[in-house]
């Protein structure tokens, strides 16, 4: 999978941004991550793949994406950035497209969350957003693993220091 780097600052400082996934430690499998950079140098997205297959591709990959961020400008029935870097990863040059969008309301903690349930056109793919308060999108999309509401618990914030290179 082909992730973005920041290309300007030679020691990218990593996000302004608290970014919401699973902690690292808590996966059972392989972890990568990518940022999003803007020209400037500024982080406009982190992309978290969690690889469940041994090496031959991502069970999930979680997005989160602050709020101007480029890759949030999707034109109508456009696929999450997300799904097309799950798609890419898997080498699946499916045309795949937005069928639907579906808002249920889930608690994480004592947080309510309106997800959208984003339907796609592949069946195999399960993706849902929510909008967290800080403005911050957070896009979860998942091969062949549906995602359920127990998911949203583990999700907490990750150390900044994960995003740092030195």
């Amino acid at each position: 999978m082909s992730f973005l780097r920041r290309n300007r600052a030679a020691t990218p400082a990593g996000p302004d941004f608290d970014v919401l996934a699973m902690d690292p430690g808590d996966w059972p499998g392989n972890l990568g991550a990518g940022l999003l950079p803007a020209p400037d140098g500024s982080c406009q997205g982190v992309f978290l793949r969690y690889d469940l297959f041994g090496g031959r591709g991502p069970a999930m990959i979680i997005g989160n994406l602050p709020e101007g961020s480029p890759a949030r400008d999707l034109a109508e029935g456009q696929i999450p950035f997300e799904v097309a870097q799950l798609l890419d990863a898997l080498e699946n040059d499916e045309e795949v497209e937005v069928t639907g969008i579906e808002d249920c309301p889930v608690m994480q903690g004592d947080n309510l969350l309106i997800v959208r349930k984003v339907k796609l056109s592949e069946s195999r793919i399960s993706c849902v957003q929510f909008d967290r308060s800080d403005n911050v999108l957070v896009t979860i999309a998942s091969w062949d693993r549906p995602i359920s509401d127990d998911l949203y618990a583990l999700l907490k914030p990750l150390p900044a220091e994960l995003f740092q290179q030195g």
